[in-house]
């Protein structure tokens, strides 16, 4: 889709780079630039025993790209950057406020070598501030890891650098549609997102609830505050984990009846679902003894006829068991290490 189009990558970490690997994986002719002596952070960030050359973490978001060096405060390797910026198309920097100064690389500066160059950029706080985030920094700031974790518990991350990936998917938008503009007015643009308006923007429901009716969310482990049973935990007859999403009446109904426990849907503690909310830790001790009842896989099926949001808690190897997980992996071989990642392109074409 994009075999003509040139992508300079100058970011590092993750937001950035899944830029440059979801253009690379639409054919786009992407070049990673590192500092010859630093380069990405993540080549060092290695899990307890990793040792190939490549980390998985540094794989898991740079794929299909062209990899060089240049230190931008040399004279030479500075100049070699603007001498190639007439043939680029996408320009994809994170640097901090200040260092688009230090380095020189200016909305005005770039766009008076190539008026068509798209930027796009990444900050952690905004385009004027030079504070040093971290997708756990944004997390903590942005309410997320207040909500997330057990009710007893601490405050809780995220096991993914989930920030950098929605501000990845909202500067992947902004991108796209920058593509879109220039090719109506042959005209270059300068777009940023940054993680903490990605974070924020991203409280849906917890943030209406709350605007509207001032209620601060609490943690409550998987559970949801609006809909019940809605990530309870049940055990099945073979000790499998399973959990269920069930968003009206009709699916609490079914559930009960598949169950076999029908007359508790007709108990007018669980009625409705605000009912259910209500009443949700006696609902679910008394739900929880039909489960044992079943294997999980003859659960799932039962599910799937009868349409009821259900499903079995897998662990990572469970998961790329599955054909479908198979499906969305990319190899690709980084000098000595045959590295591995799941594809940046969830869609489908038909």
């Amino acid at each position: 889709m994009f075999a003509n189009l040139v992508v300079f990558d100058l970011s590092t970490v993750l937001a950035g780079p899944s830029v440059g690997t979801f253009f690379a994986e639409l054919g786009a002719k992407v070049t990673k630039i590192e500092h010859p002596i630093h380069g990405d952070v993540t080549r060092t960030w290695r899990i307890p025993g990793e040792k190939q050359e490549v980390t998985s973490y540094f794989s898991s978001i740079n794929f299909g790209k062209e990899y060089i060096t240049k230190d931008l405060t040399l004279a030479s390797d500075y100049a070699w950057l603007l001498e190639q910026l007439p043939k680029v198309d996408v320009l994809i920097m994170n640097f901090k406020s200040s260092d688009y100064l230090k380095f020189n690389l200016t909305k005005e500066k770039l766009h008076a070598i190539n008026p068509r160059l798209i930027i796009g950029s990444i900050s952690g706080f905004g385009d004027n501030s030079d504070r040093v985030a971290y997708d756990l920094i944004l997390q903590a700031e942005s309410g997320i890891m207040a909500m997330n974790g057990a009710p007893d518990g601490s405050p809780t991350k995220m096991p993914i650098a989930l920030i950098d990936v929605l501000a990845a998917h909202q500067l992947k938008e902004a991108l796209l549609l920058a593509i879109l503009k220039r090719e109506k007015t042959n005209l270059g643009s300068w777009v940023s997102v940054s993680l903490y308006d990605a974070a924020v923007s991203s409280l849906v429901n917890q943030a209406s609830a709350f605007l509207m009716n001032d209620t601060v969310p609490v943690r409550m482990g998987s559970l949801h505050p609006n809909i019940a049973p809605y990530g309870e935990i049940f055990r099945t007859k073979d000790d499998k984990l399973v959990t269920v999403a069930v968003g009206s009446n009709r699916q609490f109904q079914t559930l009960c009846k598949v169950l076999g426990c029908a007359s508790i849907s007709s108990n007018s503690c669980y009625t409705t679902n605000e009912d259910r909310v209500r009443n949700r830790i006696k609902l679910k001790e008394e739900i929880t003894p039909y489960f044992l009842m079943f294997q999980a896989n003859e659960l799932s099926d039962l599910a799937l006829e009868h349409l009821i949001p259900l499903g079995i808690i897998k662990s990572l190897d469970q998961v790329f068991e599955t054909m479908e997980a198979k499906v969305l992996i990319r190899e690709e071989k980084q000098g000595t290490t045959v590295t591995k990642r799941v594809t940046q392109l969830a869609f489908k074409w038909k």
